[in-house]
């Protein structure tokens, strides 16, 4: 339940830095996509539906802040969530490898959503524009910040799953 609350108040943290903190940093050309790490970061270490319940949130999130239909962000965090929930057999806290290629695929396919329901279907159709100055400098921004903050996120439930551990033990 702690390392429930704890990640509910990390995506509204994130949230929150995402969307008022990092428009107002000049040097900044792209920011990267911290609901999207920390989407893709539970659902890998905690397995698909908990990848799910968090995409929920973070898709919500962006829905009740930008325009646009309802649930068109919240499709596409559910999906990373799930999607990156079915490679949670693959999770070995040192191997970081994985969660790099996941975090620049991550990325890819949220841009290339954004593109085809943004722009590909208002006819803009400047695929290498879009790319080389909007989707390719995100990545770059969002694969380092993953570096920082999935090794954080790590030792945070690895810390939240050991006082678990003793909680339970304390109680019997």
């Amino acid at each position: 339940m702690r390392r429930i609350f704890f990640n509910v108040l990390l995506i509204i943290l994130a949230f929150t830095i995402q969307n008022c903190i990092f428009p107002l940093l000049p040097f900044l050309s792209a920011s990267p996509n911290l609901l999207l790490i920390l989407t893709f970061s539970f659902g890998f270490m905690h397995g698909k539906e908990a990848g799910m319940y968090y995409g929920l949130l973070s898709g919500l999130l962006m829905d009740l802040f930008y325009t646009g239909p309802f649930g068109f962000y919240t499709l596409i965090f559910v999906y990373v969530g799930y999607m990156n929930g079915i490679c949670t057999k693959y999770y070995y806290e040192e191997y970081i490898t994985l969660p790099l290629i996941l975090s620049v695929l991550n990325e890819l396919a949220y841009n290339f959503y954004i593109y085809v329901f943004r722009f590909l279907i208002r006819q803009k159709v400047r695929i290498g524009y879009y790319f080389i100055n909007i989707v390719l400098p995100e990545i770059i921004f969002t694969v380092v910040t993953t570096l920082l903050l999935y090794r954080v996120l790590m030792i945070i439930n690895r810390h939240l799953e050991e006082t678990g551990k003793k909680g339970d033990s304390n109680i019997v």
